[in-house]
């Protein structure tokens, strides 16, 4: 929601599952309902027009079909699934049996998935990869589910994070500095929110993907600021006063 507003954008949510974190883990996860779920989606489309849907964690394989059933009845413009399984503290975020529901029923509903190389590794059943080459030879086969994916690299290390993104069968890599900060809570969910608000602003994906791979280097670059524990981004350094 940080990351909406800080990018033009109003954003409404669909709570999934309740988790009790912080910056140094997950202590308990309380998942809801299917038909919850169902609920609140069905009661946010009945009343706001939305021009970009962003999918983050599901947990259990019966919010995936809820999920996955309303983007089919509803059909919004752009919708980012972020696969989220692990947490950035190594909690496990997605049930065993959510991950093939995940591949087979959501991935094919979506205009772009966003997993980094463990869950690129976890939605393909191969082993994680551990430099760019094998993340290309990884990004492809996704997309036989999906119509665009994003591999992040952000964990490949080197003075650059790498991302490779496909999109309409062209590779694009985004390169950026990497970012010498310990808080970088909440990364992957930043950058998946960034480019669903961006690219009903942009003309295509690269470029929302792209200006939001900037706009995440700018919370890192700020997050140091913070001082919140082993902290999250700044998603609002361009609004906060300088100083603050």
């Amino acid at each position: 929601m940080k990351t909406f507003s800080a990018l033009g954008v109003y954003g409404t949510s669909v709570i999934s599952a309740l988790v009790a974190q912080n910056t140094q883990g997950v202590a308990a996860i309380h998942h809801l309902p299917p038909a919850f779920v169902t609920a609140q989606l069905d009661t946010l489309f009945d009343d706001v027009r939305f021009d970009a849907v962003k999918i983050g964690m599901l947990g259990t394989a019966g919010v995936v079909a809820a999920v996955a059933a309303a983007v089919r009845r509803h059909r919004p413009a752009f919708i980012v699934l972020d696969p989220v399984m692990v947490s950035t503290s190594g909690d496990q975020l997605l049930a065993g049996d959510a991950l093939a529901a995940l591949r087979e029923e959501l991935l094919p509903v979506v205009d772009l998935v966003t997993p980094n190389l463990a869950e690129a590794a976890a939605l393909l059943g191969e082993h994680e990869a551990s430099n760019e080459k094998e993340a290309l030879g990884q990004l492809e086969r996704p997309r036989r589910l999906c119509p665009g994916v994003l591999i992040t690299g952000g964990h490949l290390g080197g003075a650059e994070s790498v991302d490779l993104l496909l999109v309409d069968g062209t590779i694009t890599r985004l390169r950026a500095p990497r970012v010498p900060t310990r808080n970088t809570h909440g990364t992957g969910c930043t950058l998946s929110a960034a480019i669903a608000a961006l690219r009903p602003q942009r003309p295509d994906w690269v470029g929302a993907v792209a200006d939001a791979k900037y706009y995440l280097t700018g919370a890192l670059l700020t997050a140091d600021a913070l001082e919140v524990g082993h902290g999250p981004v700044h998603h609002l350094h361009a609004l906060w006063p300088r100083g603050a």
